[in-house]
């Protein structure tokens, strides 16, 4: 079910900038206190309800006021004051109010009196406080208004007032006419609050006042405070303007910045520009980080075709030496036999350099792909004693404290590196190689050097160069220090040419310390 969904989304969803997505988001965002006044109409409800709040006050105080003006001299009640209920969701809304109805029954000489003193009371209210007040007998006739002497008692509301208990509802407004653009926002707009509540004195219900309202607080605000209003969205508009501004600057242009850069990189040109100032953080290091990756690519590809460049030079010679051989041999088939076995041993001295040469490759190609072993844990003491006890014909002294530091290199890398270094030292001529250890701040330093002629200083900037050498014609390959120095690296450690002291070689190889116990 969901799996398909994303398809469809997938399929078509449009490709869009970064600072289209920033502006869509910011505007969605911005938007969410519109949505909010919209559909939810939460402040419009409070305002609903604030209203039928202020009738209650009003109804309550006329009515003490109206069982005073009774004038019995007895004991008035007020009715009890209701918790605000109506909201616009639930609340019922009933149609307008129906029109009086003619009836043959009139007021007594004491209501009318009571209705005249009242009237005045209700009139300035009215005027006050903006609501329609009506006063009605207990029968339910209209005391004051254009329709007093008409009954509207049938009414629920106001049945409800007559029995003794305030009644409030909500009304369709018959009068509703729409008078601004904004009026649709409102869904009280074409409403009216009606409340009936009771008059009691002496114990008995007099009469009732009936209160009708429409809330139109919401429509008064938006258009009493349009010139706000439009100033704010202005203003939110722009500030959207300006943050989508300064995240491009922080964020699209170095993006876009970036790729312009990669791609040509990728062409084989081109550099990676410095991060801009007002650029992000994250977006500053990944500028860092590409610039890293790139230098290196550029190292790689440049170790690649001197490389390729060197394999293809040292294969070359031998290769023209054996094609050479063989067609003197093809061209002289009658060749003296003591020729001919000199040119075979010749071919054949270049087919063994050939297979040394591939083999070393191997080695080569095997150290520089080697991975980093996690959790591994040497003792360098063992490594060193056991290069030291398998050498032969040349003397191997130890320098080693007596305790060691662990250290994160396989032991076999160790073994292979010493030994590539010793028997260097031994085709130099040495005859005596000196192994010390110590510990470094979180590596262990392992010092080998010799008694040999040591290395001319213009040859010590080129020893770890493949395929270079001084003992070409010795069968050298070049190889040996390459091999070591990628061994080394693929586990965190380094080998260098430490100092050149007549008359041997000194190399220093520095392993990380192991940090497991």
């Amino acid at each position: 079910m969901i799996e398909p969904f994303k398809r469809v989304v997938r399929r078509h969803w449009p490709r869009l900038r970064l600072r289209t997505i920033l502006l869509l988001t910011f505007t969605f965002v911005a938007a969410l206190p519109g949505f909010g006044a919209l559909f939810l109409r939460v402040y419009e409800n409070a305002l609903v309800r604030q209203t039928e709040v202020e009738l209650v006050a009003q109804a309550t105080a006329l009515s003490a006021t109206a069982a005073l003006a009774w004038g019995s001299g007895g004991t008035i009640a007020v009715p009890r004051a209701r918790v605000p209920s109506i909201d616009l969701r639930l609340t019922p809304i009933l149609p307008a109010r129906p029109a009086s109805v003619a009836t043959p029954r009139q007021p007594g000489p004491a209501t009318r009196r009571w209705s005249q003193t009242l009237t005045p009371v209700l009139r300035v209210t009215a005027a006050a406080t903006g609501a329609d007040m009506l006063l009605l007998d207990r029968r339910g006739l209209l005391l004051t208004g254009p329709q007093a002497g008409r009954a509207i008692g049938n009414l629920p509301e106001v049945r409800a007032a007559l029995d003794g208990q305030p009644a409030i509802v909500l009304r369709r407004n018959a009068g509703y006419q729409q008078s601004g653009m904004l009026e649709w926002l409102s869904r009280a707009a074409d409403l009216r609050i009606d409340l009936a509540t009771p008059v009691i004195a002496d114990g008995r219900v007099v009469g009732a006042l009936l209160l009708s309202r429409p809330p139109r607080a919401l429509l008064a605000g938006l258009q009493a405070d349009r010139g706000k209003i439009a100033l704010g969205v202005v203003l939110i508009f722009g500030t959207l303007v300006v943050l989508s501004g300064l995240l491009s600057r922080g964020i699209v242009r170095p993006v876009e910045a970036l790729g312009t850069a990669t791609r040509a990189v990728a062409s084989g040109g081109g550099a990676v520009p410095d991060a801009p100032t007002t650029a992000a953080i994250e977006i500053q290091a990944l500028y860092r980080d590409f610039g890293s990756m790139a230098a290196a690519i550029e190292r790689r590809s440049r170790y690649l075709r001197d490389f390729a460049h060197a394999v293809s030079h040292e294969f070359k010679t031998p290769l023209a030496s054996i094609r050479g051989a063989v067609e003197l041999l093809q061209d002289h088939p009658d060749m003296a036999s003591a020729d001919r076995d000199r040119f075979l041993a010749n071919i054949a001295a270049d087919g063994a350099r050939l297979t040394q040469l591939v083999s070393r490759l191997l080695d080569l190609a095997r150290a520089d792909m080697e991975a980093s072993a996690d959790g591994v844990t040497t003792d360098p003491r063992d490594a060193v004693r056991r290069v030291a006890d398998a050498q032969v014909g040349i003397g191997i002294a130890l320098d080693m404290p007596t305790i060691l530091q662990r250290v994160a290199v396989p032991q076999g890398a160790v073994e292979a590196v010493l030994s590539s270094l010793i028997e260097n030292s031994r085709q130099a001529g040495a005859t005596g190689v000196r192994i010390t250890g110590e510990d470094g701040a979180d590596t262990v330093i392992l010092t080998v050097s010799d008694n040999g002629p040591g290395i001319p200083p213009g040859d010590r900037d080129r020893v770890f160069e493949p395929f270079f050498t001084s003992r070409r014609t010795q069968g050298g390959t070049g190889l040996g220090l390459p091999i070591a120095r990628s061994l080394l690296e693929a586990q965190g450690g380094t080998i260098a040419v430490d100092r050149d002291i007549a008359p041997g070689a000194t190399f220093r190889i520095d392993l990380p310390a192991s940090r497991h116990d």
